[in-house]
């Protein structure tokens, strides 16, 4: 694992330690690998969000669609819950 040493203000330490502890972290360095962790999810669900808008139209989503999905979901249910 590589190192990285960053700067903060007072004000953002101290911020950052008071997370620490509270939210149970071992060390700050958890607490910023989880930051990055998230925003990376972010960025990843923001370029999908981007690729689906700028994707053609799929078929129209009316009531016949959504009835189907929650049959095949109970398919899916049902068959789950007899093993």
């Amino acid at each position: 694992m590589s190192t990285m040493n960053i700067s903060l203000p007072d004000t953002l330490k101290s911020f950052v330690d008071e997370q620490v502890s509270q939210r149970g972290y071992g060390t700050s360095s958890e607490y910023v690998r989880e930051l990055i962790r998230k925003d990376q999810d972010r960025l990843q669900l923001r370029a999908l969000l981007l690729a689906g808008a700028a994707s053609a139209p799929a078929a129209p989503t009316d009531g016949a669609y959504f009835e189907d999905l929650r049959n095949r979901v109970r398919k899916v249910t049902k068959a789950g819950s007899t093993r």
